[in-house]
């Protein structure tokens, strides 16, 4: 269950800490994955860090030291790197050299980073596969240790039909049957975690994914069940998933241009690869990945508890 974006009644990272605590500083903390890993580090009994370049802005378990630290300022990250050991790091390509270099000096010793399973594709040219490959070349270079953790299609991406379920609108989706092995962020942190919190994970690339892979469609109607309401979508597929998708990126699009991730030419290409990944899921399911499960010693979290758990943002 999620209450204000925080999960309770769930078992935290089984890596309880032994005698002495760490200090561990987590980046993008009031992201989905970011606040979930300060709350299990917290659970845990790590000294805990957590930055935002708007502080005010976060809501922590008690005892978490809050510091405002910018990832596109890497100077600013130099007070809250004080005495840390390990970093969870998720960064924008802009300045995670700076950043690096920072938590070097600082006497960081491991540095576990959220990248993405496009890191690991077929198409290397692919905007989010070059931004995150550019990440993971750097920390590589940094000669810090390292643990890569590669999500697949995080389920929280649904959250996106919220607006369309509150309003009774059919929901418009992309190519409504193609299948996606969807993540829960939760099992996401606690892989994180675990390469925080234990030896062992230097040097490990994580591929991970959800346990089943379901159709879109199929995600949406475990949506409904959960909040008790059948919910219609219109199944979005060629030209018109093209203008829906441009229509969507488009304030994003502006800010990756000004970010350095993609060149100002690159909108249709960055349509055409969606497109593209939407049409080849159509074949059939998504492959799984048991890395989850190996790392954490249980299944990953279904796509129907994920929509259990935040039936809120559907309803509220």
């Amino acid at each position: 269950m999620v209450h204000n974006g925080h999960f309770v009644g769930l078992n935290p990272v089984q890596a309880k800490l032994p005698g002495e605590t760490m200090t561990i500083l987590v980046t993008g903390a009031t992201g989905n994955v970011g606040r979930n890993v300060v709350d299990l580090l917290a659970l845990a009994g790590a000294e805990v860090r957590a930055t935002s370049r708007n502080p005010d802005a976060l809501d922590v378990p008690a005892g978490v030291d809050v510091r405002r630290a910018d990832l596109t300022e890497p100077e600013t990250f130099a007070p809250a790197l004080r005495g840390v050991e390990k970093l969870f790091l998720y960064t924008q390509p802009s300045g995670i050299e700076g950043v690096l270099d920072v938590a070097k000096a600082a006497g960081v010793r491991h540095v576990v980073l959220l990248s993405s399973l496009a890191a690991a594709g077929r198409d290397p040219d692919h905007w989010i596969a070059r931004w995150h490959l550019g990440e993971e070349q750097a920390i590589e270079r940094s000669g810090l240790a390292w643990t890569f953790v590669r999500p697949g299609a995080f389920a929280a991406n649904s959250l996106q039909w919220a607006e369309f379920v509150k309003k009774g609108e059919p929901v418009p989706i992309l190519y409504a049957h193609s299948y996606l092995s969807s993540i829960h962020e939760r099992d996401i942190a606690e892989v994180s975690t675990t390469a925080l919190l234990q030896d062992g994970h230097a040097g490990a690339k994580y591929h991970i994914t959800g346990g089943e892979s379901l159709t879109q469609a199929e995600q949406l109607a475990l949506i409904g069940r959960a909040i008790g309401r059948e919910l219609e979508f219109a199944d979005l597929t060629g030209d018109a998933a093209r203008a829906d998708f441009r229509a969507r990126i488009g304030g994003r699009f502006e800010e990756l241009v000004e970010e350095g991730t993609v060149g100002r030419g690159d909108a249709s290409s960055i349509i055409e690869t969606r497109i593209r990944y939407y049409e080849e899921a159509l074949d059939g399911p998504e492959e799984i990945d048991p890395t989850v499960e190996k790392v954490l010693g249980k299944p990953p979290r279904s796509f129907a508890e994920w929509a259990e758990d935040h039936k809120a943002d559907f309803t509220d």
